[in-house]
């Protein structure tokens, strides 16, 4: 499947953005404007199901085929979020990017707790400006809109998918390019014990304080300051 991907700046380095479940390229704006600010061509596909991408069947393997069809190869540092970092974990041998980072990525989606998906689904349909601004108290009006916005487009079919076809466990084995996972505090998706399983596989581990599952619009500076070295 062919994605919508969004494009923006003229730099010579390439950036690679790949949201997490229920939202779309949007909910990226402000890292995407740091990242141009810094030299780099963003882009920022929307996954199947969400935003202006097709609807389809909806597996993990689909998710990475789609990335490879659909995204540059050989960027410089690709960013997957939730399951985006799923995605791009197992899209990242034949992307082959420079770098990866893994922000609180959902590796094993079937790990839910009971009850997490009908609440993600009354919260896509009831959530409003108000609602999003009081349990996101941190968040820009910009990133409330985005989230509102992504909602909007986000097929509810997929959260059936997640239930019926999520279920295995897809924890990298090693890392096929340098990779940072990066955790928000705490965690919603990687235990201490995945965090430390994955070091000890080879994956640089760091957590950004203070901050919950959407570490990137929580803190902006905490998100960006803990990828020096990366981007």
């Amino acid at each position: 499947m062919r994605l919508h991907v969004h494009e923006s700046g003229a730099g010579p380095r390439v950036a690679l953005l790949v949201h997490g479940g229920m939202a779309d390229h949007r909910t990226w704006h402000a890292v995407e404007k740091q990242l141009v600010d810094c030299g780099y061509r963003v882009f920022a596909p929307d996954l199947r199901g969400h935003g202006l991408s097709p609807r389809g069947e909806y597996r993990p393997d689909l998710l990475a085929e789609d990335l490879v069809e659909s995204v540059p190869k050989g960027a410089d540092v690709a960013i997957g979020h939730s399951l985006g970092g799923l995605a791009l974990s197992l899209a990242a041998a034949r992307l082959n990017p420079e770098r990866a980072v893994y922000s609180d990525p959902g590796f094993r989606p079937g790990s839910l707790p009971p009850g997490a998906i009908g609440a993600m689904r009354a919260m896509v349909e009831t959530a409003d400006k108000e609602s999003v601004r009081r349990s996101r108290p941190r968040w820009s009006e910009a990133d409330i809109e985005a989230e509102l916005a992504g909602f909007a487009l986000f097929d509810l079919n997929f959260l059936c998918a997640v239930e019926d076809r999520f279920g295995g466990d897809y924890l990298p084995a090693e890392p096929v390019v340098p990779s940072l996972v990066q955790l928000a505090d705490p965690s919603l998706t990687v235990t201490p014990g995945t965090a430390g399983l994955l070091q000890q596989r080879g994956f640089e581990v760091t957590a950004v304080p203070g901050t919950g599952h959407c570490i990137h619009r929580d803190d902006l500076e905490g998100f960006m300051a803990s990828l020096k070295g990366w981007v």
